[in-house]
């Protein structure tokens, strides 16, 4: 015989439904000890990171007082410095950025990540980390393996790349993939805001630590404040090693490691030289290539006697000099040429230059404006230079002189990236980047040169709907009001021209810019 069902009242059902609601809450609830083991693990590496940032800092200040002191030395190890300083704060900020996001959509926005209101939160981390489209989780995945990747490759040692890849890791533990979690579900799907927030301060504690790492061993290149020698060799320093003819050939030679209560007999050539600081000369009065050749002897703390040979090749030229014009291979009249005067073996402020038809004047070392007075005249340059004790002349340099060539004109305006941009005709421009540039300009630019002209008078040429002229000169650089009621009236695809440009230069000459600017508007 069936059994027949016996139908549950109103009362019953409210009662199973909210026996079921209660089982949901106390296993969706989160101890509060586990909260309070969370909070007190985040100090815990709060201070740590703490700790090893100030550590790192000190690094950092120790490269920075090293880059001061020998630049040369310290510079590639320093970039390496900042460029690992930028990926890790780059890193530890988007984590802190991640704590307070999850902090604030738990508590609202006054969240404080130091005073977590809603610690036992299941659905904020899920939410800022997981969120379709704008979850943050896959960001945090990717920026930690770039970190980790690049950060393992600054170092050698095996041991601390595996433990720097260890604590940075993303791989997900068997459980996870078991079920079909991905590293950033596995991390944070229904992860108490507490139990997040521990876990990107972490992050933040491997990444200082991993910063640690690589400063420590970019600084161990480096040898700050270490001076080894393991082996003792022959210098010659000379002065120069290319000597005019007439000059003096100069150099020091000296034994590294030196001991300044013992100094080393030199021999130039089997012959010992006379001199208490190790400093040889000779007259150079023939052209050529020549090589100095000796020895040095020293004896060592068991008396042994060490023998170093040494060879050092120089060059005596005949006296030279060098003059180029920094932008152009002539000089143009009226204009301010730059001039570089050089002379070989000479440094540059024991060298003076003059000119014939224009002035010279000096700007820095080997730097000069050379101005032509006249066009189709010549100018001659004249160098001299002081070598040993006297002032001696080193060339004559010609130039032919010019004029400045045409300039051609445009209208100046800045794009939507603020680049400023020069129009000179023949394709599409806007209406609103021609009305804001409020008139027209002028310079040669070649590419080489870039020189700017006054304008002081255009004109504009507009043709109406009958095919009439309608021309309107401006006698400035300006603009005038009937040009721009007229640039206005113009639709998209019309165009005007602008011709007779009247403009003076850096000469003072006043030309007629002999071609016109085709503007077509877009």
């Amino acid at each position: 015989m069936a059994i027949k069902k016996r139908r549950q009242s109103p009362r019953q059902k409210m009662i199973n439904l909210m026996y079921l609601v209660l089982m949901a809450m106390l296993a969706l609830n989160v101890s509060s000890d586990v909260l309070k083991g969370f909070s007190l693990v985040n100090d815990g590496l709060t201070k740590s990171k703490d700790n090893v940032s100030l550590q790192n800092e000190a690094i950092y200040k120790t490269l920075e007082e090293a880059m001061q002191q020998n630049p040369e030395k310290t510079r590639e190890w320093y970039n390496r410095a900042q460029a690992v300083k930028a990926m890790s704060d780059s890193l530890y900020q988007f984590a802190e950025d991640l704590k307070w996001e999850i902090v604030r959509e738990a508590d609202g926005a006054d969240g404080d990540i130091n005073n977590i209101r809603g610690q036992e939160n299941l659905e904020a981390a899920t939410h800022v980390m997981l969120a379709p489209g704008i979850g943050k989780g896959g960001r945090l995945f990717n920026a930690i393996n770039a970190y980790r990747d690049s950060i393992t490759s600054m170092l050698t040692d095996e041991r601390q790349k595996e433990l720097i890849a260890a604590n940075l890791s993303t791989d997900v533990p068997e459980k996870g993939r078991l079920q079909g979690k991905n590293w950033q579900e596995y991390m944070f799907e229904n992860n108490p805001v507490a139990a997040s927030v521990t876990l990107l301060t972490k992050l933040q504690n491997d990444v200082r630590s991993a910063e640690g790492e690589v400063l420590h061993r970019l600084v161990s290149n480096i040898d700050i404040k270490d001076v080894r020698v393991n082996e003792i060799n022959a210098y010659v320093i000379p002065t120069s090693q290319t000597v005019v003819r007439g000059g003096k050939f100069s150099a020091q030679i000296i034994m590294a490691a030196v001991d300044t209560t013992q100094r080393p007999d030199i021999y130039i050539n089997n012959t010992l030289l006379q001199s208490s600081n190790g400093r040889y000369e000779t007259i150079c009065n023939s052209t050529g290539d020549f090589t100095l050749r000796g020895y040095l002897m020293m004896k060592n703390g068991n008396g042994e006697v060490i023998r170093r040979e040494f060879t050092q090749p120089y060059t005596v030229v005949e006296p030279t000099a060098t003059v180029s014009a920094t932008m152009m291979n002539m000089l143009y009249a009226g204009y301010q040429n730059p001039i570089s005067v050089s002379v070989p073996g000479i440094p540059t402020n024991k060298v003076t230059a003059s000119m014939t038809g224009g002035t010279l004047t000096k700007k820095g070392d080997g730097e000069y404006i050379a101005t032509p007075s006249k066009v189709g005249e010549d100018v001659v340059i004249t160098v001299t230079a002081e070598n040993e004790g006297r002032q001696q002349e080193m060339g004559k340099f010609t130039f032919h002189v010019r004029k400045l060539p045409d300039p051609t004109a445009y209208i100046s305006y800045t794009d939507d990236k603020g680049n400023p941009i020069r129009y000179k005709g023949g394709m599409p421009l806007s209406k609103t980047a021609l009305l804001n540039s409020g008139g027209i300009s002028a310079a040669i630019d070649d590419g080489l040169l870039d020189i700017q002209f006054r304008v002081v008078a255009f004109e504009t040429t507009f043709f109406d709907n009958m095919g009439n002229v309608l021309p309107e000169v401006s006698k400035t650089d300006k603009f005038t009001d009937r040009q721009v009621d007229m640039f206005r009236r113009l639709a998209r695809g019309k165009r005007f021209y602008i011709s007779r440009v009247h403009a003076i230069g850096p000469d003072g000459i006043e030309r007629t810019l002999p071609s016109s600017m085709e503007v077509i508007l877009n």
